[in-house]
């Protein structure tokens, strides 16, 4: 019988966790920053020294959770349904659409933009509206999602599909989060 994911593999359980714990990292620390201002504290009073330092953090989180990420896939079982031609082109428009969103929505919103500065009361003089904003409302998230999934099909591994089902509900979730606080930050500007 054929094995579709190897939940006894750690590395499994360590890209499952950092995808867990990335969001609710930087959701804990953004509100944290935004009632006591902590980092903007420990950064001399400097919000933006103090922004840099979390963009700092979170990147580096990201890179290592993309570590973990490639870490279990390397270790978990293919499938011959996923080692096609066909699930290969697939995975490529993936990863290359994925990473267009993700890199123009850095792009288009800066460092503070991207990395929570709304948090440390460095806000945007109006809401970004162009491309990629005018085909999703959120595509990072939606970019980092399909290059999750473009991963998992390229290596034809079942397991980094269910990984990537993981991050598309753990992102809708931190956006339950986000979302509402980020309007009311915006609601209160002078």
């Amino acid at each position: 019988m054929l094995k579709l994911v190897d939940f006894e593999k750690a590395s499994f359980w360590y890209a499952l966790a950092s995808i867990f714990f990335n969001p609710t990292f930087w959701n804990v620390v953004a509100r944290q920053e935004y009632h006591s201002k902590l980092l903007t504290k420990l950064a001399g009073g400097n919000p933006y020294r103090g922004c840099y330092g979390l963009a700092l953090t979170i990147f580096s989180l990201g890179i290592f959770r993309d570590y973990l990420y490639s870490q279990a896939l390397s270790e978990q079982p293919v499938h011959p349904l996923l080692q096609t031609d066909l699930v290969k082109l697939l995975a490529a428009g993936l990863f290359v659409c994925g990473n267009v969103l993700v890199l123009t929505s850095m792009y288009t919103l800066g460092v503070t933009g991207t990395y929570l500065g709304d948090y440390f009361g460095i806000l945007m003089s109006q809401r970004v509206t162009g491309f990629p904003f005018n085909v999703s409302n959120n595509p990072m998230y939606h970019g980092s999602t399909m290059i999750f999934l473009a991963s998992a099909l390229w290596y034809g591994v079942p397991a980094g599909i269910l990984l990537t089902a993981v991050v598309y509900i753990t992102y809708n979730v931190a956006l339950k989060f986000e979302e509402p606080f980020t309007a009311m930050i915006y609601s209160k500007r002078k």
